[in-house]
């Protein structure tokens, strides 16, 4: 069974970078598609960024050339870099795992992240 135990969030100012770390465990980490989900309060969760096994990577708009998802298969961890925190950018933000063998999506505990000054 996949599990997927993020870290890294925290209060920063506007401006400011932070990077959330997304260890998995549970399977083969290479076959897996990786991602990025937030919540901002009372709005509905939004995809940030995704990986596929091959390195092909999309980012939503609004994070576009701010974030940067990378994944390390010999530490079975994907990162998102975040550079230039806007508020808009307040969010619980979760790690997801996508098996396309199976159709199964795996979703970490989320880590909250605050921009304010």
């Amino acid at each position: 069974q996949v599990q997927l135990v993020e870290s890294g969030g925290g209060l920063v100012q506007p401006g400011g970078s932070l990077r959330l770390s997304c260890v998995f465990s549970g399977a083969t980490f290479s076959r897996y598609v990786m991602g990025w989900y937030r919540q901002p309060p009372e709005k509905q969760r939004e995809l940030v960024a995704s990986s596929s096994s091959g390195g092909y990577t999309n980012y939503a708009g609004s994070v576009k050339g701010r974030f940067t998802l990378s994944r390390d298969n010999a530490k079975n961890t994907v990162y998102l870099q975040m550079n230039s925190l806007k508020p808009e950018d307040t969010a619980v933000y979760y790690c997801t795992a996508y098996s396309a063998l199976t159709g199964r999506e795996s979703w970490g505990q989320g880590t909250q992240v605050t921009v304010s000054s």
